[in-house]
């Protein structure tokens, strides 16, 4: 095992890319000389010159476009866009042509882009750059989302996107570059739909993925503390999205919460939460509980911020009034 934070897993990713398929390039904005926003690029361009790292304008619909048009030509272009915020400039491009137009030209053409981004708050960004659009991406056919939340899953993700000829969003959380894990040397792959019980318990299921993961598991040691044993399970990716390991994990605990930072109205937290009642109803033994962020733009000032964003603390209140119910 190596130790890395996972923007050095990331970037160890996007290295072996370019290593091993001389069709494989980067776009972006700041990512040659500067090194990317998150310093995820840097060095790259040193490396591999401006042939593959091409440092891109400020207009995400011209650098989504570019990248799709180079793809169906034959390349492998993998995208970082600063913000999923700015996604939105882009979306005409990513919803409308990315996503279908190997279902449009019946598999004579494909759009294999993998499309890097940024997601969440806590990072005092404001309301327009602190935003979870990943829920939406989810919702579109022939779009691939992924949402690692440690070292190992965002390199072995990264390989397994590298592979498919599928447009993937690959979401990064603001609040994760620095985090650390171990990573074994030999190489592995996460496989893409395939969710993860990272902690075991047999009071309560708690469902999350990206940002919230860890703050579901400092939750779930306050209330190991108090006799309350609760599994943790990271979805890991959000299309294709996997019901079946948090079904099995719900018959066992009888009980579910579902944790996501984005809004509650129309968040991506009602389509998992609706999934497990059909999957798993007769198992339930209390009604699923959504935690979600409050729905206000997010502000700047740091206590408000916080105040929007689920807590550990809000996390233990809720899960114990569940089981007082």
């Amino acid at each position: 095992m190596v130790e890395l934070r996972l923007r050095e897993a990331i970037s160890k990713g996007l290295r072996e890319a370019l290593d091993n398929d001389e069709k494989c390039l980067l776009m972006g904005e700041d990512i040659g000389e500067y090194g990317g926003a998150y310093a995820v690029t840097k060095g790259f361009l040193d490396q591999y010159g401006e042939k593959r790292i091409r440092d891109m304008p400020i207009a995400e619909s011209i650098i989504a476009g570019a990248a799709i048009g180079s793809a169906m030509g034959g390349l492998k272009p993998i995208v970082e866009i600063m913000t999923i915020n700015f996604t939105l400039l882009a979306m005409d491009q990513i919803v409308n042509h990315a996503a279908k137009i190997r279902y449009m030209s019946n598999g004579q053409i494909s759009a294999p882009i993998i499309l890097r981004t940024v997601t969440g708050g806590g990072g005092g960004l404001a309301a327009t750059h602190s935003q979870n659009f990943e829920g939406w991406y989810a919702s579109v056919p022939g779009l691939i989302v992924v949402t690692p939340s440690n070292p190992y899953d965002a390199l072995g993700l990264m390989r397994s996107c590298i592979e498919i000829n599928d447009p993937v969003i690959y979401v990064e959380h603001c609040l994760l570059y620095s985090m650390r894990g171990d990573v074994p040397e030999e190489y592995y792959k996460v496989p893409i739909g395939q969710a993860s019980v990272i902690r075991e318990g047999t009071d309560v299921t708690v469902v999350t993925y990206s940002g919230m993961v860890n703050v579901c598991l400092e939750a779930a040691d306050i209330l190991a503390s108090q006799n309350i044993n609760v599994e943790v399970i990271d979805l890991r990716s959000l299309r294709p999205l996997d019901i079946d390991t948090p079904t099995s994990s719900v018959a066992k605990t009888g009980r579910a919460v579902v944790v996501e930072e984005n809004w509650k109205t129309g968040g991506f937290g009602a389509e998992i939460s609706t999934s497990l009642h059909e999957k798993a109803f007769d198992y339930l033994e209390s009604p699923i509980i959504r935690i979600c962020g409050e729905e206000v733009p997010m502000p700047y000032t740091r206590k408000l911020e916080s105040a929007t964003i689920p807590n550990s603390s809000r996390i233990v209140n809720e899960i114990k009034l569940m089981l007082r119910a």
